[in-house]
């Protein structure tokens, strides 16, 4: 019997606890959130091009609690439909066959709202921005799901979904860089905000270091399965550290 056979059960039980404590999380920073939120601006054309910079626009506030138990809610979903008796056959069938088509759906959606949250802590408040952004971070997820598709046993790996997602994912972060960057000029940063980035960035960046190991079949990487216990570890823990770092210094009741 083949390691990943004997680790798929294993597997089932490290979904249904951690699908368990997403969702346990999400209730909490719910119950316990205060209703601070941030501005949706927009600036939209008011005459013709290059006449004069429209002006940015209030158009909403959006309640960070309710962002922050979005995402973990969506984590939660993932984890439990796989651990469920309907989809456990799917999930495991394609554990076999090396690919995990709901990892990517669910993080296309949860790490997008993610990178959205950090964007506008650190001060990008334009809902056009923003839309890029979830937009960028969403297809450098799916180039994770296309390398699955296009190299299902790992023999001789075409590298360019891998190369082209993390050139994508590289983005949102240059461009949070950029406006922390600009709010230290003037000393307005948080140090808080300094602190989610860091360890956000960090902690993205171990996703593609994972998938790396895999296709290169290091060490215990050589078996996927070890891969996706990694991917579960690494998703309860980027999540939930940014729910509670977002909590601990605004939404604490």
């Amino acid at each position: 019997m083949s390691s990943s056979s004997v680790s798929v059960p294993i597997l089932r039980r490290a979904n249904l606890l951690v699908g368990l404590v997403h969702a346990a999380q999400a209730v909490v920073i719910l119950a316990l959130s205060n209703d601070f939120s941030l501005p949706v601006t927009g600036a939209f054309l008011e005459g013709p091009p290059g006449d004069e910079a429209a002006a940015q626009e209030h158009l909403f506030d959006l309640p960070v609690g309710p962002v922050v138990a979005v995402f973990l809610a969506l984590a939660a979903i993932d984890h439990l439909a796989v651990a469920s008796p309907r989809l456990h056959t799917w999930y495991a069938e394609h554990l076999c066959q090396e690919r995990n088509y709901a990892r990517w759906i669910e993080y296309a959606f949860s790490a997008s709202v993610m990178i959205v949250l950090i964007a506008m802590l650190a001060g990008i408040s334009n809902i056009f921005a923003l839309i890029g952004l979830f937009a960028i971070n969403a297809a450098m997820i799916l180039f994770g799901l296309l390398m699955e598709m296009l190299n299902p046993r790992r023999g001789g790996a075409n590298w360019m979904p891998f190369w082209f997602g993390a050139l994508a994912g590289a983005i949102p972060w240059v461009i949070i860089a950029i406006a922390i960057g600009g709010g230290e000029a003037d000393g307005t940063v948080p140090t808080f905000v300094y602190g989610i980035f860091v360890s956000l960035f960090v902690l993205f960046n171990t996703f593609a270091v994972n998938m790396f190991l895999q296709y290169r079949r290091v060490g215990p990487w050589r078996d996927y399965v070890h891969g996706e216990r990694v991917y579960i570890l690494l998703s309860v823990t980027a999540k939930s550290l940014l729910a509670w770092q977002v909590f601990g210094s605004t939404l604490a009741a």
